[in-house]
C-alpha cells in the first residue's frame, strides 16, 4: 500500500472506531435515537472514505500491475467480488419489527 494512502486509511479507521465507541455508549445510555443515528452516519462516512481510498490504492497499484501483466480478467473478477455487497440475513427479531404506528412493515 502506498504510504500516504496507508496513513489516511488508518486515520479514518481510528476515527470510525472512536465514533463507534461513542455510539455504543450512547445506545447504552439510551440517548435519543436521531442523535445516535447522526453518529452512526458519521461512522459510516469514515468507513466508506477508508474503503474508497483502499479502492483507489488497489486501482493504482495491484490492478495496474495485473493489467500490464495481461491478467485483466483475473483482476476484474477479483475486484467485482470485493465490491459485491451481501447484507446477509436480517438481524434476529427485525424481520417483523413493528413500525412507528404499531403495524408490521410489508
Amino acid at each position: 500500500m502506498k504510504p500516504q494512502h496507508q496513513a489516511t486509511v488508518l486515520r479514518r479507521l481510528k476515527n470510525a472506531r472512536g465514533h463507534l465507541d461513542g455510539v455504543i455508549r450512547m445506545v447504552e445510555d439510551e440517548v435519543y435515537c436521531p442523535e445516535v443515528m447522526k453518529q452512526l452516519s458519521a461512522v459510516q462516512g469514515a468507513v466508506q472514505g477508508a474503503n474508497r481510498l483502499m479502492l483507489r490504492n488497489h486501482l493504482e497499484t495491484c490492478v495496474a500491475e495485473a493489467m500490464a501483466a495481461g491478467r485483466t480478467a483475473e483482476i476484474v473478477d477479483e475486484l467485482m467480488e470485493a465490491l459485491r455487497f451481501d447484507p446477509g440475513p436480517p438481524a434476529v427479531g427485525l424481520e417483523a419489527a413493528p413500525d412507528v404506528e404499531g403495524g408490521v412493515p410489508a
